[in-house]
């Protein structure tokens, strides 16, 4: 019987993917930390331990169940820190006639193997990782011949194909496919947040392995510990803690921030899930059964928010990454050309708003997709970072970011650079949208009310200023009509003051 060598990468920790339904004789599975992937970016110190953790866990879980595992740690003497070289040794040590691997998520690693795959000598095939509801090309499929990409299309489609939320006659559960004008509310502390769910995963020994190594990461880890779920059953606790005790909240408060609280109603699962520990079938099915059993206590809303983000935000991005990859790794529409401000990493700025953010991002590796989107992104933005800058930052610092799921919502969602191919206007706002969905106004140097003056928030004159530098490329926009209508209200010596306050704020962002 032929030997084979399956290879395993850190996000494809599926245990119920049916290379593991049986113990398979004369097969050997392989998993590989690596410095090449440690330091293609500058990760945050949290997200490269709970990598690591999650494998080392799951390596052990696959001897449990019978399977022959080849592990490198980062440190071993045989880690070559090369897939191919790693593969080329246990090919050659173990007579393998051979080489299986599960399709990549990340280009990169899709285009490495292809090629890798030409130079051997041995048979190879690659497989689904069974994983997502869609396939790569699904998308494609469903959008060709169509001008737009509009996600809300693409959800509806995903609730009919797989009959989630819907009546007998077909009909969206609830009267409405998206209630979305429900899911924007400002959390007022009078809806009670339960104590967290944490685990307490001592990761003592792969933070020597990284100090040993001297790997440069960003931010802090508190008590040698990772707090959310490294395996599968604590993916599985973290799931059904979130639908008793904060699903009931979710819809109301999931664009909301607050100074106290990082995390709010949400379900702190993403990790879990972009390692593939949880699925989302699982995550839908659960929620759904859990709501069906709550609804006097669980409004549709609530629901339909979570799932909009897992069956339709998620599958959509997976499918626009594969769709417009690599090209959508160079756009930049506005051809923004600035450095990321030096905050970015310290969280050292008079603009509370951000410094909370990033705080938030630098002490736990996560912020929530409003956050991301309408704080750190919006700034970033208005301030006319080049998007490989942010690309880099959003990719390293969050403990979720695999690439196909932070580039087409960093390049394209948060900075518009694909000039609308995923969203139908930038997403940008002054500081009344902050000021409306959080508490940070309260507690900042700046006047979020002020138009003008040195306390007038940055984020006010900042908005503005894109609108008028912008205006040639979106003037046919017509989400953008209205704020166009009101530019044009402004006085000569406003719009004068506008300008000048944002060009002070874009050439020196840290002053600010």
């Amino acid at each position: 019987m032929e030997g084979k060598l399956r290879l395993i990468l850190g996000d494809q920790l599926n245990i119920n993917h049916s290379w593991f339904s049986k113990v398979a004789p004369n097969t050997t599975y392989v998993l590989c930390e690596q410095l090449s992937e440690a330091t293609y970016t500058r990760h945050h110190l949290q997200k490269l331990v709970g990598f690591f953790a999650a494998m080392r866990s799951f390596a052990v879980e696959l001897e449990r169940l019978g399977h022959q595992v080849i592990y490198f740690k980062i440190n071993d003497p045989s880690n070559q820190q090369d897939f191919s070289k790693n593969i080329n040794q246990l090919i050659t040590a173990k007579s393998i006639q051979k080489f299986e691997y599960q399709l990549p998520d990340e280009y990169r690693l899709d285009e490495y193997f292809k090629k890798y795959c030409m130079t051997l000598k041995i048979s190879y095939e690659a497989f689904d990782t069974e994983h997502f509801y869609t396939t790569r090309t699904d998308l494609l499929h469903y959008f060709k011949g169509k001008k737009n990409h509009t996600m809300e299309f693409f959800y509806r489609n995903m609730r009919k194909n797989y009959g989630i939320l819907l009546n007998l006659d077909g009909s969206p559960y609830g009267g409405k496919w998206n209630f979305d004008s429900l899911n924007q509310k400002k959390w007022n502390t009078k809806s009670p947040i339960p104590s967290e769910l944490k685990f307490s995963n001592n990761v003592a020994g792969i933070l020597a392995d990284i100090k040993q190594l001297k790997i440069e990461t960003i931010g802090t880890i508190q008590n040698e510990t990772i707090a959310l779920p490294i395996t599968r059953s604590q993916a599985l606790k973290q799931l059904e803690f979130f639908c008793t005790h904060l699903l009931m909240y979710f819809g109301d408060y999931q664009d909301a921030m607050h100074t106290e609280q990082p995390f709010l109603f949400h379900s702190k699962l993403s990790f879990a899930l972009n390692l593939k520990l949880i699925s989302p079938k699982e995550i839908v099915q659960h929620s759904l059964s859990h709501y069906k059993k709550n609804q006097d206590k669980i409004h549709i809303s609530q629901l339909e928010g979570f799932i909009r983000q897992i069956l339709g935000w998620r599958e959509y991005m997976r499918g626009m990454y594969w769709k417009f990859m690599p090209d959508l790794k160079q756009m930049n529409y506005f051809n923004h050309t600035h450095k990321l401000p030096e905050f970015y990493w310290t969280a050292k700025t008079k603009m509370n708003c951000l410094k909370c953010a990033v705080q938030t991002s630098l002490d736990f590796s996560y912020a929530h997709h409003i956050q991301r989107l309408m704080i750190l992104g919006n700034f970033a933005l208005l301030s006319e970072v080049n998007p490989d800058e942010l690309d880099e930052w959003f990719l390293g610092i969050y403990m979720d970011a695999v690439q196909w799921v932070q580039l087409p919502n960093t390049r394209g969602m948060s900075q518009y650079a694909d000039g609308g191919l995923i969203a139908t206007k930038p997403y940008v706002s002054a500081a009344s949208y902050v000021n409306r969905m959080s508490d940070y106004c309260k507690g900042c140097h700046y006047d979020h009310n002020a138009k003008t003056g040195d306390k007038s928030c940055p984020f006010n004159s900042l908005y503005w200023n894109f609108l008028i530098q912008k205006r040639p490329l979106l003037n046919d926009n017509n989400r953008m009509k209205m704020m166009f209508s009101l530019l044009d209200k402004k006085s000569p010596n406003e719009v004068e003051f506008i300008q000048d306050r944002a060009r002070d704020i874009i050439q020196h962002p840290d002053r600010y």
